[in-house]
Formats: C-alpha cells, structure tokens, sequence
C-alpha cells in the first residue's frame, strides 16, 4: 500500500487473502478486475473507495452503478467512516437526476468526496468544464461487460483520459461471459477502457480456492426432488416443441452460423435474444414464419420455466392467456398461429396441465358413452409442487434439531432463510408455509378416522383457494374477450364499408358466386369462421358449476388472513414488537450481490436454497470463510431429471469456459500502448482542413488551428454520435436547443431521426413542427434520417410487422409518401440518409468543410422568445406521445395539460370538472371517459 495512506488509520474490512490480494493490486496498478459471480466484487470495490475517502482531499467518480448498488455502496462507506472515526470522510454523493440544479452540482463538485454519477450526466458535465476532469483524483467504472466502443461510458473515459493523465482509472466486472465473444474481445474491452492490465479471479484460482476451501467449510445437504408423472410429461412436451422450433429455423436459409443452434443452448434465457440479433440485418427477408417461431422460442422458455415455479392452477392459467393470445384476431384469414400450437406435443402440454387441476368423474357407475361426451361433474385434482412436500419435512427436520439440539451457541441466530427466483415464488411458499398444517372442512371430516395419526402438510386449502379465484377469473376474462371482441368487430366492419366506398381496386367483392373446388360452402362466407383455426375444448357450464360446488370455502378459509402489501401503520403502537430472531423464517428471492446483505444482517444458521444459484452457493462460502463463529447448514433443493439442472450446470461450465479463454488470451495478448485517448490525426490533414481557399477579389490565404465545433443538444447524449463525433477530433458543445439537435455552422442544422422515432414523429405531427423552426431561424435546414448499424440499410425492415393490423403506420410505402409530402411542403429542408453512426460522423466532417464554427450562445437563443429560459422547453416526449392519443386530446389541449399536471397518473385521476376548466367541456368528457371506462363494459 503506498506510503501517503499509512498515516491516517483506514481500517477494512477484508477477512479473506483473495480480497486482501486483489486489494492490494488495485491500489498499486490500473487494471480491469474481472471476478466470478459470489465472490463478493461490491465489497472490494467499497474498500478501495474508502481507502480514498477516508484520506479527505480527493474526488473520485463511480460510473455505472445502478439504484440497488448505490444504496450499498452509501451504506458501507458510512460503515467504514465511523468504524475508522475518519473525519474527512463524506461517504457517496448521487448526482442521478436532470432536476438537480448546475449550480448545485458546480457546488457538490467543489467541495470533493466520492460520486456515482450517471453516465448521460457526467458526459455533459465534463464536456461543459462543470465538472474540470483535471480535479478528479480517479474514475471507478463498474458493469464493465457493458461497455463497447459507442457507448456513454467508453466516451466518458476518454475524455477523462484525455484531460487528464495521472488520475487512476479501475474497472470492475462480475460477469466473464461477454468478454470471450467476437475476435480478441478482452483485447478490445482493454482499448475501449484505456487499461493495459487484466486481473482475472475465477473460483478455481488457488487463492480463491484456498481461501474458500479451508475447515470453515458451511454444511451442505444436496436434495434431488423427482417430478411428477404430469411435470415430466409436460417438460418432454415443451423440449419436443422447442427442438421442433429449432430445427425449422434450421430449414430456414438464413445464410448464418447455425452451430449454436441447439436445444442445450435454448435452455439459456438469452438464446432468443441471440437469435433474434444474428437475424437483425435480414430480418426483412424472413418469412413470416421463421419470424413467428423467434417469438414462439421465448413463449416456449417462459412454459418451461413456469411448470417448475409455479403451481398447478395457476400455469393452468399461464397456458390459458397463452392460447388466447395467439388466437388470430376478429374477421382475420391469415393462417397466423403459432406452428408449435398444431403439434400432439402441445396438446400434451394443455391437456395435462388441466388434468393437474381438475379431471371428469362419471356420474355413474358406468363409463362415458361411445359418442366422447364429457362426463357431466369434474372434480379437483389439485396436484401439488414435489418441492413444498419435501420443504414441510426440512422445517420439520430443522425444528427438530433446534430442540434436540439447544446448546449450540454460536454468532448465528436460529432464523431460516429460504431462497428462490422471484417474488412470485416468494409468495407461493409463504402462503404454502402459513396454511401447511390446515384442512379444509370437508377434509377434516374424512380424516376423523385418522385423527391419531400424524398429520401430515398438505397445500390442500392453498390449492382450493387458488381453483376458485382461476374460475372466477375464466368467468370474467371470457365477458373481457367477448367485449374486445365486438368492439374489433365494429371497428373491422366501419373499415369494410370504407373499404366498400373506395372501391376494391380490380378486386371482386368478398361474397361474389364463384365456382369453388370441393364444394361451395367457401363461396358463402368471407372467410373461414372465426377463431376457427385452433379450439381447446371448453367445459361445460354444468361442469364448472358442479367444481365450484365442491370447493366452496370452508370456516378454516376464512380465518387465514389475507397478505398484506401496504400497511398504513395507523395503529402502530397496539401491534409494534421486534421479532424474535430465533423464530423467524425469512423468505426472499436471489438478488446478485445485494444478497450478501442479507446474510449478513439476518445471520441465519439454516438456509434453503429453494432453487439451484451457483452465485448464491458462493456467496455463502464468503459468509462462512469470513466468519469463524457463525455455523450455516445449508438445503440445496432441485428437480432431478430437469432443465431447471441442466441450466444450473450449464451457467456453471459457461462461466468456468469463459474464465479459461480469458486467461488463454491474457497470456497472448499484445500491449496496447497508446492510452493517452487522443485521436490520431495527420498534422498536415490538420492545417488544410482549416484553410480558406476562397481567395477571390483580393483576398488573403487565411488558416487557422482552431478545432472544428458542433453544438449538440443535451438530449441527443442519449445516442453513441456524440462519442463517434468526438473520437473524430471534433469539440462537442452541449447544450440545451429550442430549435434543431446539431448545429454545425450559423446556417446548418440537422434534425437527427431514427426510423422509428421518424414513424412516431409523423404520427403525432411533431415533425412538422420541427421543419418549420428549421426554416424559420437557419439557411439550409437538414432532416438526417439515421438507421441502425446492425440492420439492413432500407425501410423495408420497419415494414415487416404482418400482423392483421388494419394500421398502416409501418408501412414502408406510408413512410415514403409521408416524406414525399414533407419535402412538398418544406422544398429548402434537405434529407440525409445515414446507414450508420459511423457514417453520420463523416457526413457531418464533409458538411463542416470551409465553413465557419457555430456560436453555442447564438444556437440556444435561436427559437427562444426574449427572457425565456431554455430549460424551461424540456419536457418528457414519450408521455406527450401517449397523451395525443386519447380521444379529446388536441395540441392545444395537450399543451395546457402538460403546463398544468405533473404526470400521466395524474392525468388520470382529474374530476371531469377539473378537465372541463383546462381543456372545455366536450373535449373534457371524452378524455375523462377514455380514463375510466371498465373492461367488461359493452
């Protein structure tokens, strides 16, 4: 450690000899620390921030952390503060909001201390000098798998870079997988981050290991639960459709790379994310169905992740909006379901999803008779989860210990913590745990004779309680459909009849008699019935009437208390006791590194790991190694036989690939040696570029060494062409503009537009707007229309939604004509298609060629009315969008509302009374009827 930290007494808190290692390395060195998830990477990082914030006098930038890591981080340097009575210590400062002042920000700035500032903010600050890169002692980056060549924070580190070559620079990542895809991409990632030195800390390094490795070892019970007969039937029945889905895009002639194509790769939750961008830049030249099956690879992983978390009834449920949403819409003849839909795989699936819940018993003695009819009562099946069976006996088995065993005495408290997925999961298991022990009515009379007998947990009221709100829920979402349904009607029959009015373009009418093969009944319709293509069998009204008989709630029902998810906290004082830690069961669901936190305050000695987390398992080796005095046993529950295995092993072997290929290429890896995040430029191209040739009428040979300026509008730092205009020796101004995004000399300016924010700013007619400002104020006004570098160079991409939507709006031939029409109303407005970022950074060099430098001061006044202050303009695009299309709504309207209410929430909430003051009377009802108008109205 260098010798300036010695004097003041920082203390830390780094039990471990991997963390004291890797600490020691980041104070000697910049380097980019890559370490395997669990191993505790936030508390490193917290560490060396206090190792600096203790010493006073410094100001170091955090980029990068989210919300939950801010939090953290707040809390452990004011941890570390008092533990070390530092006084110069000031703990984190957030700058996340446009709503903090520049002055305020200019202040915080100038007093020191660590920030976590967001990226957008920061690149603005250094640009405009609030922020003096210079001053800055050093930059933390975190998540920095994230960052690639365009992006706000590989921007923000070269300019810092470039100001300023002494302060240090430390990049954190818990994530390896990222850094081995492409060609040299640790190499790349280092450049990008302007580092030389990788630190590589996978669990099977030999510190790592040992320190982990040692007698201190927590207690591990590994669990295998098998499936159901029904969950393995349903399991096999989505793999069968998933390999089904993938071979068909196999068929598909793509032309890619297919190898990682398979169905053990599909089990990864970001294999259609993958697939989907490897088809981006020819996605207009796939067919409709090798587009539908993508969509149907992420439906299919979603089934198979919900058969093994949720419980019978409600994936009934999940299959049921499934199927309705992939039912083609009112009056369609497009043939547009889903393929998988039509396999006896998929039948497989729904038909014994709802024999888990419920099956047909004959009234009689007798079978059903030949004709198939259904049997006239269903009763309850109820199939419970093998899992919650298995989790009654542990807390059985745990309870049991503590009372056997009452004189250990350690550190921990006796508390249990069990650890799933998600919230949803979280709730199932603490309703399941609250109501183990309790039996419906019915129930307790059949046992009666049992009454000696151990009772054992069942989720019978659960399961019955869950039945009956799923039929009511059937009830109420069919009235939903049936009213949707007549209202697309209507709307498809006003289109007819305009369609009727226009004439059908050479096309006979749809009912004209004409000769048909195999019969006539096709020339009698418009079409094949509706919803005609693909229908489950439905049960009967009797039948459902006779279910919801049999599971009427009984006395034991309604004594147990609902959750509870706000508490007032009105009468606090009757009810307020701290729990007794020793009783306590705390369910809560996988967060990354915000688990660490839990463990530590809770402290428990058992833990069941209610689903596998190879990150967790680690977490729970730091905790134990850490602490000597705190015994932990832990449940590791899975289904053996089952994807939710398969992917737990996979995400294992991955990160253990991904860690050897980065420590293969380490070892090969050249040294980048400029670092200093200068462009590199050819003097001489320096100097042309800046002479004035127009030497005309006697005039002088003039240059000048100025660099060239663009003013860029604050809101555009969104986008990566600020960063690519920067790398390319150009000074950004940012600025807040009224008129315009890019002011690149007092007479050019350009409006930059995607495709989609061109399709959305013809919807709502803010372009014109905006190509009338232009006119106003500037001599050669330029809409530049930007598309994406990894699509194809042509609109037909954003014309390639074939759904049956009767909009236009994505068509390509629309778009076109749109802007024919815009260049026929404003004929001075230029148009420039860029196929890329890249390419707009050298079409923006060429345009700025022999011309002036724009003044920033003149550029924000333009467009201003006199004492108008420019951030007053701002407001939020995208809920102004939403508001124009409710009914009512005009620009005038639009404007008092948003001068007038604060958020759409707000909106929603005002009286007719308050929105006929604001907006007049007719306008005011319509908008107010739009907002609280029910569903299952007609």
């Amino acid at each position: 450690m260098p010798s300036e930290t010695a004097k003041p007494p920082v203390k830390l808190s780094l039990p471990l000899e991997y963390q004291q290692d890797c600490f020691s390395e980041l104070r000697n060195e910049d380097e980019l620390v890559i370490l395997a998830r669990g191993l505790g990477l936030l508390r490193v990082v917290t560490n060396l921030l206090h190792s600096y914030d203790a010493i006073g006098n410094n100001l170091v930038v955090v980029v990068g952390a989210d919300e939950r890591e801010n939090g953290w981080i707040g809390e452990a340097l004011a941890e570390h503060a008092a533990i070390s009575k530092a006084p110069a210590a000031r703990g984190l400062s957030q700058v996340n909001t446009d709503m903090m002042s520049v002055g305020m920000r200019e202040k915080m700035y100038s007093q020191g201390g660590i920030f976590s500032i967001t990226s957008r903010i920061l690149v603005v600050d250094l640009l405009s000098k609030l922020l003096n890169p210079e001053t800055v002692t050093g930059l933390v980056v975190l998540h920095s798998e994230r960052i690639i060549a365009t992006s706000i924070e590989a921007f923000v580190i070269r300019i810092y870079r470039q100001m300023n070559k002494v302060g240090f620079l430390k990049a954190f990542s818990d994530n390896p997988e990222p850094f081995t895809t492409g060609f040299a991409p640790l190499a790349s990632m280092m450049r990008n981050l302007f580092l030389r030195t990788p630190s590589l800390w996978p669990r099977f390094h030999i510190t790592v290991a040992k320190s982990l490795e040692g007698r201190k070892k927590a207690e591990v019970i590994e669990l295998e639960v098998p499936m159901t007969d029904g969950m393995r039937a349903i399991q096999n029945a989505i793999l069968e459709c998933v390999e089904v889905s993938i071979s068909e895009l196999r068929k598909a002639d793509t032309g890619l790379e297919l190898d990682d194509w398979t169905l053990d790769s599909a089990l990864h939750k970001s294999f259609d994310v993958i697939v989907r961008r490897q088809l981006d830049p020819i996605w207009h030249r796939v067919s409709y169905r090798t587009r539908q099956i993508v969509n149907d690879l992420s439906v299919l992983r979603g089934v198979l992740h919900a058969l093994l978390t949720y419980d019978a009834v409600s994936f009934n449920k999940y299959l049921d909006t499934i199927l309705a949403a992939h039912q083609p819409p009112p009056g369609s003849n497009r043939q547009n379901q889903s393929p998988w839909l039509f396999l006896d795989a998929a039948n497989t699936i729904f038909e014994t999803a709802k024999r888990r819940v419920y099956t047909g018993k004959p009234v009689d003695e007798e079978a059903p008779g030949a004709s198939g009819a259904l049997p006239d009562s269903l009763s309850p099946t109820l199939e419970e989860q093998p899992k919650w069976a298995l989790l009654a006996d542990i807390l059985e088995e745990i309870e049991g210990d503590a009372y056997f065993n009452p004189g250990i005495r350690d550190d921990s408290n006796g508390t249990i913590l069990m650890m799933c997925s998600d919230q949803g999961t979280c709730r199932q298991i603490r309703e399941y745990v609250q109501n183990m022990h309790v039996r419906p009515q019915q129930a307790t009379e059949d046992d009666d004779v049992d009454s000696d007998a151990e009772v054992k947990a069942s989720a019978t009221l659960m399961m019955r309680r869950k039945l009956r709100n799923y039929l009511n829920w059937k009830r109420d979402f069919a009235r939903v459909s049936a009213s949707l349904f007549t209202e697309n009607q209507k709307v498809l029959e006003s289109f007819t009849d305009q369609m009727g009015a226009n004439g059908y373009r050479g096309k006979g009418p749809p009912n004209k008699r004409r000769r048909v093969r195999g019969g006539s009944s096709a020339a009698s319709g418009g079409g094949r019935p509706v919803n005609s293509s693909l229908q489950m069998a439905a049960d009967r009204e009797s039948q459902l009437a006779t279910l919801i008989a049999n599971i009427q709630p009984a006395d034991a029902d309604s004594e147990q208390k609902d959750e509870v998810a706000v508490d007032s906290l009105d009468d606090m004082e009757g009810y307020f006791e701290l729990y007794e830690m020793n009783d306590l069961v705390v369910v809560h669901p996988y967060e990354g590194d915000m688990d660490e936190h839990i463990l530590e305050e809770v402290r428990p000695r058992y833990v069941i790991m209610y689903e596998p987390d190879a990150a967790f398992i680690r977490r729970v080796e730091v905790y134990r190694s850490s602490h000597n005095d705190r015994n932990v046993r832990v449940y590791f529950m899975y289904y053996g036989g089952s994807v939710e295995e398969q992917r737990y092993l996979s995400a294992v072997r991955r990160e253990k690939d991904a860690f050897t290929r980065l420590i293969k290429e380490k070892g090969n890896m050249a040294v980048t040696i400029t670092l200093d995040g200068a462009a590199p430029s050819d003097p001489q191209e320096q100097f042309l570029r800046t002479v004035n040739t127009r030497i005309a009428g006697g005039g002088r040979l003039a240059a000048t060494a100025e660099p060239p300026r663009i003013v860029v509008d604050v809101r555009e730092f969104r986008s990566s062409l600020p960063s690519l205009l920067h790398g390319r020796s150009n000074v950004v101004v940012p600025c807040m503009l009224t008129v315009a995004d890019y002011v690149l000399t007092p007479n050019i300016c350009i409006e930059r537009k995607s495709v989609r924010d061109l399709i959305s700013s013809f919807k709502n007619g803010r372009l014109f707007n905006q190509a009338e400002t232009m006119l106003q104020y500037y001599k050669y006004p330029m809409l530049l229309i930007e598309f994406d570098q990894n699509k194809s160079f042509t609109l037909d991409t954003f014309g390639t939604d074939h759904t049956t939507n009767l909009s236009t709006a994505n068509n390509p031939q629309d778009l076109q004509s749109k802007l024919a029409l815009l260049t026929l109303a404003f004929p001075r407005l230029k148009i420039i298609w860029s196929s890329s970022p890249y390419q707009t950074a050298e079409i923006f060099d060429e345009l700025k060629k022999q011309q002036e430098e724009p003044d920033p001061i003149k550029a924000v006044q333009t467009g201003l009315i006199a004492g108008e202050d420019p951030s007053d303009q701002s407001f939020n695009q995208t809920p102004q969008d939403m508001l124009r299309a409710v009914p009512g709504m005009t620009e005038k309207n639009l404007s008092r509302i948003t001068l007038e209410v604060g958020n759409l929430a707000d909106v929603s909430n005002l009286t007719e009374e308050e929105l006929d003051v604001m907006i007049g009377k007719e306008a005011g009802r319509q908008v107010y009827r739009f907002f609280n108008r029910s569903v299952l109205e007609d």
